[in-house]
């Protein structure tokens, strides 16, 4: 269940964070909403997942998995393909979340 939760969180925060820029600064009002209500749900979905699994794991596979899903629909939304680099960078969080996952053994709370 804890992993349903943070996909569910880690969904809610690529919606915010691809609002943020339709948002225009927080100009117009529709996208600036719809950051707001992501990110609240996407924190509040957090704190639940945090009664299960390590906080240090849960933010590991959070920002990675979210980085990764945010560069993908900047590059088809907004037209902002990443460089070489850009691309072994997030090579490289996406082999540390697996990494995390699949071999630490930080105990849950």
């Amino acid at each position: 269940m804890p992993y349903l939760l943070l996909s569910a969180a880690i969904v809610s925060e690529v919606i915010a964070t691809t609002a943020l820029k339709a948002s225009a600064e927080f100009t117009k009002p529709v996208p600036t909403i719809i950051v707001a209500v992501g990110y609240a749900i996407s924190f509040y979905l957090l704190t639940h997942v945090l009664r299960s699994l390590p906080v240090g794991i849960t933010y590991a596979i959070w920002a990675g998995v979210g980085i990764f899903l945010i560069a993908v629909i900047g590059a088809i939304y907004y037209k902002e393909v990443p460089d070489v680099p850009g691309f072994v960078g997030m090579a490289l969080i996406i082999a540390g979340v697996v990494v995390l996952q699949g071999f630490s053994k930080t105990p849950a709370a």
